[in-house]
């Protein structure tokens, strides 16, 4: 999945994973995973972590095709933060070829719209919670923090976070699209590439999403989750409100 920060993309990659009995595969949680393991592979990269170098494409590579060979991962999965490179993506085709096609979705959000939603974005002054802005505007937040039972009894004020100014938020979408736009041009050619409108509701996208990486494969969004059940043998949890099937 593609998306700018505040895009959502996030919250709907961990989401389409759990409704379909698949692994979110985040880069940052490997790379912690490897370090914690003690392999040679996790060795060289607590090495350059801690010198503060960034880990090349050999070792995220290499990472990255040890953890999808990983029974939770036979069916799919959802990748976050991988592939950043041209080499990381041609490395992805390699590891996947008799797997099935690479799916890439990408939400669309207007720069204005996601600098609106970031700078409406407000957590609690005390314990430091997230207000779910996407969903609440500035003005109509809950009233008290629900996090803990102090917050709960104190009612701390909402604040916006330091790192949510107008300047921030718009280095960061620089950032995005210099690094991102080469990874768009990547997929966007192949029959298996997907846009997604991101102003709609957060259901609407969901629902969206599953439309698409259904679509990618040929099949009527209803049949996404037998073919995930078929191919892996486990339960997958539907939808909340969704008839099963």
């Amino acid at each position: 999945m593609l998306g700018p920060p505040g895009a959502g993309k996030g919250t709907q990659a961990e989401r389409f994973a759990r409704e379909h009995g698949i692994p979110k595969v985040s880069t940052g949680d490997i790379l912690r995973e490897a370090v914690h393991s003690g392999t040679e592979l996790g060795r060289q990269v607590g090495t350059l972590m801690e010198r503060g170098e960034l880990v090349g494409d050999d070792l995220i590579i290499g990472i990255v095709r040890e953890r999808l060979s990983r029974p939770d991962a036979i069916a799919g999965f959802v990748l976050d933060g991988f592939p950043r490179t041209a080499k990381q993506a041609d490395a992805l085709d390699e590891i996947t070829r008799e797997r099935g096609p690479v799916i890439c979705v990408e939400i669309q959000v207007p720069d204005e719209e996601l600098v609106r939603r970031v700078r409406a974005r407000r957590v609690c002054e005390d314990c430091g919670a997230n207000a779910d802005a996407f969903v609440y505007q500035a003005e109509a937040l809950p009233e008290l923090c629900q996090n803990t039972d102090r917050c709960k009894s104190i009612g701390p004020k909402w604040v916006a976070r330091s790192d949510d100014s107008e300047g921030v938020v718009r280095e960061r979408l620089k950032i995005y699209w210099r690094d991102t736009r080469p990874m768009i041009e990547y997929y966007s050619a192949r029959p298996t590439f997907r846009r997604i409108d991101g102003l709609q509701t957060p259901e609407q996208v969901r629902e969206a999403l599953v439309s698409a990486a259904a679509s990618a494969l040929g099949l009527p969004a209803g049949q996404l989750r037998s073919l995930v059940k078929k191919l892996s043998g486990k339960h997958v949890v539907p939808p909340r409100g969704a008839r099963q099937g």
